[in-house]
């Protein structure tokens, strides 16, 4: 950083709780950000969401295989080769979607 940069730059010092600064570096460690960088976001009202969890990515990433499937199937269905055991398979796996949906909704 240049000397100018740093002249348009303002430190701020802040006293805070054991408690208060262990909640700031929770929360910024939920939303995958540094301190500073969760502070900014703050100030400048711009959304500071939290991750997603374990649980709620490896739901995600369930529904996006079975949306595969059912983008195969459809597929076939369009082409004409797709015999009703495939469309059942595919109503089956839309309903496991909805289903894994309602799941996250929930949490």
């Amino acid at each position: 950083m240049s000397k100018a940069d740093n002249k348009n730059r303002h430190h701020v010092h802040i006293e805070l709780t054991p408690a208060q600064y262990q909640r700031l570096v929770a929360q910024a460690k939920q939303c995958g950000l540094s301190r500073r960088a969760y502070l900014v976001r703050l100030i400048e009202g711009m959304p500071v969401r939290t991750r997603p969890s374990q649980e709620i990515k490896e739901l995600r990433t369930e529904i996006h295989h079975i949306g595969n499937n059912i983008n195969q199937i459809a597929r076939s269905v369009n082409a004409g080769i797709a015999r009703a055991k495939d469309a059942k398979r595919g109503l089956f796996l839309l309903d496991k979607v909805y289903e894994l949906m309602y799941q996250i909704a929930k949490k």
